[in-house]
């Protein structure tokens, strides 16, 4: 995940100030010289660290730490709003033109994952904005872009403008648009050329394209993994073209996450979306606010929700709460909650999400393993519906034939059948908010 060893230590720096009852200026500047390093150690452009501490500090000593009840956490207070001001304070949105179609035009260095991400960004549209878009392929100088931008296209169900590699990105983006204005579309993404590094050809193409398209975004789409020279390059790409906004891939990849949080300093151009993951829904609107909360392991419980709402049905839910009082839940109702938990991404990420989740012991160190999921799946699967339903009924006979219909060991199915009469209790228990989850030793059946 990203911002692991930045989220370590700043969340290590802030429980020591967090509950103090007084905080004088030699504590603010110990914590001061604390962020600073993690902030460098995570690959911070050393300027904007300077200016970032500079700021807190000001604030921190200043009236309303001070003289507030609970200093240790106003320090807190403002070392997230800083925080989130430096990474842009509010999400920017997407532009939308007043006269369809809205043109976005995709750029940066090869290797950044610029074509993926123009499918990516295709299908968040869709998906989450309700909107039609248009793929150009104008990467004439790698048939292979050509090719793979054919490919995502099929695999979205989505169109793609492409006239080959033997005529000019230019005259591929003109055409472009006028096909969607005939074809209704109300979005064109253009997918440029990539260079291996920064070139006066290159710019001087793109400059031609944004004369011609007259685009109402150029998004830059930067490999968060290269840490400084990301805001090297966005740098030099804003001065040549004047970007409107940055697309970080690969972050979940990148435990330092510097970019992130010197791009906007630098440029004073927003981070418009993040690639978290390899699949095609895996790119978010990137949310400054709630990134701050999850760098100081505040979780970010907005965007769990968000998850939810585009995976969970809310009738199921509303059954399945009370089959969790009622102590009614069965095989059937864990193997359809599961399927619905796998739809909205890796586990362990989403478990980082809730708040205080830095404070469970290896939680960091945990893995959830798929091919774990999977077998508990298989072992579900090969229960009869009446097993389903009343599991206690599954003596060793059963065990024997479950293990063998799944291709798993009966020690497998005993470990499940255990889990799951925990699971059980534990929902009862914070179904009725008493206890609140502190069973000891309590583990998920997919663990």
């Amino acid at each position: 995940m990203a911002f692991e060893g930045l989220a370590d230590r700043l969340q290590g720096t802030i429980q020591k100030i967090r509950g103090k009852g007084k905080v004088n200026e030699a504590d603010v500047k110990e914590m001061m010289r604390e962020v600073r390093l993690a902030l460098l150690e995570a690959d911070v452009n050393f300027k904007v660290v300077k200016q970032f501490i500079k700021k807190v500090s000001e604030r921190a000593v200043g009236q309303e730490v001070m003289k507030s009840l609970t200093p240790g956490q106003q320090v807190v207070k403002v070392v997230q709003e800083e925080l989130t001001q430096l990474m842009g304070g509010e999400q920017s949105q997407i532009a939308v033109a007043k006269r369809p179609p809205t043109v976005i035009m995709m750029v940066g260095l090869q290797g950044a994952g610029k074509t993926t991400t123009t499918g990516k960004l295709a299908n968040l549209l869709r998906k989450k904005y309700n909107r039609k878009p248009l793929l150009v392929a104008a990467d004439i100088y790698r048939p292979a872009a050509i090719k793979q931008l054919e490919t995502l296209g099929k695999q979205l169900s989505m169109p793609v403008f492409s006239l080959g590699d033997q005529v000019s990105p230019v005259e591929i983006a003109k055409q472009a648009i006028e096909k969607a204005k005939e074809e209704h579309h109300d979005y064109v993404l253009i997918d440029t050329a990539g260079r291996l590094h920064i070139d006066e050809t290159l710019m001087g193409e793109l400059k031609d394209i944004k004369e011609l398209a007259n685009p109402d975004e150029i998004f830059l789409v930067v490999d968060a993994m290269t840490g400084q020279d990301a805001v090297n390059v966005a740098e030099s790409f804003n001065d040549a073209l004047g970007i409107s906004g940055v697309v970080l891939t690969k972050l979940d990849g990148d435990t330092r996450g510097g970019a992130a949080l010197s791009i906007r300093s630098v440029t004073e151009k927003p981070i418009k979306f993040v690639g978290m993951g390899e699949k095609m829904d895996a790119l978010e609107p990137f949310h400054p606010e709630r990134m701050a909360s999850r760098i100081l392991g505040m979780g970010d419980v907005l965007s769990l929700i968000e998850k939810a709402q585009a995976n969970v049905d809310a009738d199921k839910a509303k059954e399945l709460e009370q089959k969790m009082r009622t102590m009614s839940f069965t095989f059937d109702d864990f193997l359809d909650q599961l399927g619905q938990v796998r739809q909205m991404g890796p586990l362990d990420e989403l478990i980082k999400m809730l708040p205080g989740a830095n404070k469970i012991k290896g939680l960091d160190k945990m893995q959830v393993d798929e091919k774990q999921l999977s077998h508990v799946e298989a072992i579900i699967q090969s229960m009869t519906k009446d097993e389903k339903t009343h599991p206690e009924t599954i003596n060793a006979g059963r065990r024997k034939r479950i293990a063998k219909g799944s291709g798993t060991s009966i020690q497998e199915v005993n470990r499940l059948l255990k889990q799951f009469e925990e699971m059980k209790k534990m929902m009862k228990q914070m179904s009725n908010m008493q206890g609140k989850g502190k069973k000891k030793g309590m583990k998920l059946p997919f663990m």
